[in-house]
């Protein structure tokens, strides 16, 4: 009888025990689930914690976007389009940018491409009211563009005018602007290169680019390039990318350039680059001073009546169906001058009525010569 309930009993032991197993296994395994209900169901938000102060950087972007972003516009071109069958002209959205305010008087500059194509442009301020504005004026050869807007209470402040001749690669930029149609936005980079060089849509070429690497998109285009001053310093009017999107190489129209552009736009409604009075040839160029061996221009003609005319310079002259070259311009002031190109790009530092040092050759011989640019 022992032997028998001494069995019961290590059975009835091992039968709690397995049991006990069990339910310790079921907590195990379900005890984070209910617990995880629970919590859910008893959920608070958890503490915050203290960032402590902004850094001066960001403290920095934060003034900067607040300070600028208020001149910065949002620009739709539209076109006009023609119904066959009812013979109605309707007007619907062809594209949009970026510009910013020039002046008090309503103007906004921005990209010549913005605009090219379009029949109607409208302008919406950063508080969202938009109007219709007028074409002033354009440079297509420099892709800029000056629009006017009825002057109304509350114009947003023309941005800060800076310098760009004296930047340095490795400086900040900001670029604000609507890429891809989102208004108001604020990208960041430097100074990634000076001096470049772009081929515009009507073959010349855009010289003296800032390259950044601020993403810009399309919609960037017109916008302006800040420095960490909040300065404007450059136009953003293109980027390189072989997506369609941004890639880490933007380019901005120097500030100098449009500093010097934009007010004669408005005043005469084109811009007109200085002239020294004399008629160039590529062609004609390149063989005549090869022939002579020297780097420069070759005065192909004097045109009558102008500072060239008046300063004394020649021009070729055919003698017996031979070209007779004249005089070889070589450098303007301290600027030298070894092509075409170089001339008509250092004639863009100038404006007209500045006086220049000529310095060119004429029979072997250096000479030089004052002359008022027209």
């Amino acid at each position: 009888m022992e032997k028998d309930f001494d069995g019961v009993s290590l059975l009835r032991s091992i039968r709690i025990l397995l049991l006990i197993l069990i339910i310790l296994l079921a907590l195990f395994v379900f005890l984070p689930i209910i617990e995880n209900i629970w919590a859910s169901m008893h959920s608070e938000p958890r503490s915050v914690t203290a960032r402590g102060e902004l850094s001066l950087t960001e403290k920095s972007n934060i003034e900067i976007f607040q300070e600028s972003s208020p001149s910065v516009v949002y620009i739709t071109t539209l076109e006009d389009t023609l119904n066959l069958w009812t013979r109605d002209i309707t007007r619907i959205p062809r594209g949009t940018g970026s510009g910013f305010i020039w002046d008090r008087q309503g103007h906004v500059v921005t990209n010549y491409h913005v605009l090219q194509g379009a029949s109607a442009v409208r302008i919406r301020l950063s508080d969202h009211r938009t109007f219709n504005a007028t074409l002033v004026g354009a440079s297509p050869e420099h892709d800029l563009a000056v629009l006017r807007i009825p002057m109304t209470a509350h114009m947003p402040k023309p941005l800060s005018i800076g310098t760009s001749h004296d930047l340095q690669v490795g400086q900040m930029t900001y670029a604000i602007g609507n890429p891809f149609g989102l208004d108001q936005t604020l990208t960041t980079g430097v100074v990634s290169a000076l001096n470049r060089s772009l081929r515009n849509n009507n073959g010349s070429s855009i010289e003296d680019l800032i390259q950044t690497d601020a993403a810009i998109n399309p919609g960037n285009s017109g916008g302006p390039l800040l420095d960490s001053a909040g300065r404007l310093i450059g136009i953003n009017t293109a980027m390189f990318s072989l997506s369609g999107t941004y890639a880490g190489i933007g380019f901005a129209v120097p500030v100098d350039t449009v500093n010097r552009i934009v007010p004669q736009i408005i005043k005469v409604g084109h811009y007109q680059r200085p002239k020294l009075g004399i008629t160039i040839n590529e062609s004609l160029n390149k063989e005549i001073t090869k022939e002579l061996g020297i780097s420069g221009v070759a005065v192909i003609e004097v045109q009558p009546n102008s500072a060239a005319q008046r300063s004394g310079l020649n021009g070729v002259t055919i003698k017996n169906n031979t070209i007779i070259s004249g005089d070889v311009i070589v450098a303007i002031d301290q600027h030298k001058v070894e092509n075409t190109k170089m001339l008509l790009s250092t004639l863009e530092k100038y404006h007209i009525g500045d006086t220049v040092e000529v310095k060119f050759i004429r029979n072997d011989q250096a000479r030089e010569v004052s002359l008022t640019l027209e």
